[in-house]
């Protein structure tokens, strides 16, 4: 039998509900609920109380990097679900005046660059994105996806073929995430 070494424990907020079952971690909080999976071999999760406590099995590099990293995303999502995140995003164009629109589940962007056909960008989750002037804002609980919701927006006004000394059109990521 392989025994576990505990490492970490983390307070539960009183506002938060945590349950565990089976290598899947669910947090419910007041903005909302959100769902991560732990599953590791030298690694383990449990529920005792109102803590959640961290246990490895090898003490090496790499059970302390995925301890490390499964502790820092709890934290994070405790946060979400408590505060929210909010990134904030800047439509920059110089020739053409660009559209910035939501339609259900895509960011459509058209006019980029003078071309005809529109571009799309996926809203990642339960990301809300609201465009007003040339500010395109993203809020949601689960700051990864957030980020993936930014970097698909970005990607979509990527510029090819252009001097990008000239052109340098598009929609950027302001200053990162702030809490709401």
């Amino acid at each position: 039998m392989v025994k576990f070494e505990k490492m970490e424990e983390i307070e539960i907020p009183k506002q938060i509900k945590v349950t565990l079952d089976n290598g899947f971690l669910t947090i419910t909080g007041p903005k909302g609920e959100t769902r991560r999976t732990f599953r590791d071999n030298f690694v383990r999760v449990e529920l005792s109380g109102n803590k959640l406590i961290f246990s490895i099995s090898k003490n090496n590099n790499r059970s302390r990097a995925i301890l490390g990293t499964w502790t820092s995303i709890t934290k994070l999502l405790f946060k979400g679900v408590t505060e929210g995140y909010e990134y904030e995003m800047k439509i920059d164009y110089t020739h053409f005046p660009m559209r910035v629109s939501v339609k259900g589940d895509k960011t459509v962007i058209e006019n980029f660059l003078g071309e005809r056909s529109a571009r799309s960008a996926q809203i990642v989750g339960s990301c809300k994105v609201t465009v007003k002037g040339d500010r395109v804002t993203i809020t949601g609980i689960d700051r990864e996806e957030i980020g993936h919701t930014a970097s698909n927006i970005e990607r979509a006004t990527k510029i090819k073929g252009f001097d990008l000394r000239v052109f340098q059109d598009g929609i950027y990521l302001l200053g990162g995430e702030n809490s709401v």
